[in-house]
């Protein structure tokens, strides 16, 4: 496997890089067929948030789905150390959820979502736009947006690629019905599935 570590605003030991190599190759017991292995550490000068100071992303590729973990603490290595974990108990609760729902055949476990009502917003005279969004009033508002190139899935691997990136929720576009779709994590090992029907028309 190919470990890459890097750092922003921070010096990283040899001590270290070789502590967090000799972590990460024990992962192959775990997933198979990692190719790449990268560590990013960002330090930040967080006085409020000390326990902030040093955050730990941890990112494998591989031929399968990109697994992906991150952790933050007073120190590097106090940091990896959570995102390891995290990582494994990832890439475990991937490997348990295909053991017990492989080809997820009738979906038993799967429920429909149910609507909830949105109350309307009163409107605000001040109105701003933020990432082509129409913003009326103070907010508080977080935009942050990503583009991802996609491939159709399957409901078992979207639900794989879930477990793998750490998320309650993923967003796939379904293999059989060509929709787009989102899978999410209800209770235990219980998942939802909702499937967008876009009217060509509208």
């Amino acid at each position: 496997m190919d470990v890459v570590v890097t750092s922003r605003r921070c010096q990283l030991t040899d001590a270290f890089r070789d502590h967090v190599s000799e972590k990460l190759n024990s992962l192959e017991k775990l997933k198979e067929r990692i190719i790449r292995a990268e560590v990013m550490v960002t330090c930040s000068d967080a006085k409020r948030e000390p326990e902030q100071a040093v955050r730990v992303e941890i990112t494998l590729n591989g031929k399968g789905p990109v697994v992906r973990a991150e952790a933050a603490a007073d120190d590097k290595m106090v940091a990896f150390e959570h995102a390891l974990d995290r990582l494994k108990t990832q890439l475990l609760r991937a490997s348990d959820r295909r053991k017990t729902h492989r080809g997820l055949r009738g979906g038993a476990t799967l429920k429909p979502a149910e609507a909830t009502p949105v109350e309307p917003e009163e409107q605000e005279s001040d109105v701003r736009t933020v990432a082509g969004l129409e913003v009326h009033g103070d907010g508080p508002l977080v935009v942050r947006e990503k583009n991802f190139t996609a491939s159709p899935l399957t409901l078992a691997q979207a639900l794989d690629e879930m477990e793998l990136v750490g998320h309650d929720f993923f967003l796939y576009l379904d293999a059989e019905s060509s929709q787009p779709s989102v899978v999410y994590r209800r209770k235990a090992y219980d998942y939802g599935v909702i499937h967008l029907d876009v009217d060509a028309a509208v």
